[in-house]
């Protein structure tokens, strides 16, 4: 039975998409069957994988219960890697779902035939704590939690942990913390390893050894519809990714 993650976090542009398409596509590379599901209405996980935002059947059939997750699932490039699409209509689903009973559930459901047929399913959740992210967190068995390296982000990741606490005790009590993640590390200032010294300090066994650090190449492989091992697998960000997939794999969280 494979692992389900939810890569989450309420805020924005702290690194979910890179983190669930680039270690997503590591994990594939060592031949492991993964699916990455695209949750937000942004597209960004499917563009990076070189789709369009018009792909049906999409995320939002799934969570409609139009489709099934294995029929919105398709090949996305490496070998072993697929990806079940979003759409721009993900945008009206936090109207649309709540006024079914058991919204909650149905990403959950969805998944279910699929557990057996891939090692890793990584759900890109939108940035927000509404009906989508609450699908995704109720599917999932571990949550992973981008942090980008900045002041701020620390503020939201405390919230964001209160939320876990909440979706644990009301609509999924096996939902763990797979661990925290830090994304887009300078190690030239003094504000990163400050976050960094911060953050392994009151979550001491909850962060990631590795840290991913700030990079052009990782950045720009989504303008080639591939993740950062295709478009440079000797760069620093694809070498942070490896030991990221590797690093959950050894510790046990996968």
């Amino acid at each position: 039975m494979g692992t389900v993650y939810a890569i989450a976090n309420q805020k924005g542009g702290v690194g979910k998409t890179t983190t669930a398409v680039n270690m997503g596509a590591c994990v594939a590379r060592d031949g492991r069957q993964t699916l990455i599901v695209d949750l937000d209405a942004q597209c960004n996980a499917t563009v990076a994988l070189g789709l369009a935002k018009d792909q049906h059947p999409s995320s939002y059939d799934c969570l409609l219960g139009a489709v099934s997750v294995a029929e919105a699932a398709r090949p996305a490039g490496p070998d072993n890697l697929w990806l079940v699409p979003a759409h721009l209509d993900l945008a009206g689903a936090s109207v649309e779902l709540p006024r079914t009973d058991g919204y909650e559930m149905r990403l959950r459901d969805g998944l279910g035939p699929v557990r057996e047929r891939f090692a890793y399913t990584l759900l890109d959740c939108p940035p927000s704590l509404g009906p989508v992210a609450v699908n995704a967190l109720v599917a999932a068995d571990k949550v992973i939690v981008p942090v980008q390296a900045e002041y701020l982000a620390l503020e939201g990741l405390v919230q964001f942990l209160d939320t876990l606490k909440l979706v644990r005790r009301e609509l999924n009590p096996r939902l763990d913390l797979a661990g925290v993640v830090i994304t887009m590390h300078d190690n030239r200032t003094r504000l990163a390893k400050d976050v960094e010294r911060e953050l392994r300090e009151h979550l001491p066994a909850r962060v990631f050894k590795t840290v991913v650090p700030r990079s052009v190449r990782v950045a720009e492989a989504p303008s080639y519809g591939v993740p950062v091992s295709e478009h440079d697998p000797d760069s620093s960000g694809s070498r942070a990714y490896r030991q990221l997939a590797e690093e959950v794999a050894a510790d046990g969280r996968a």
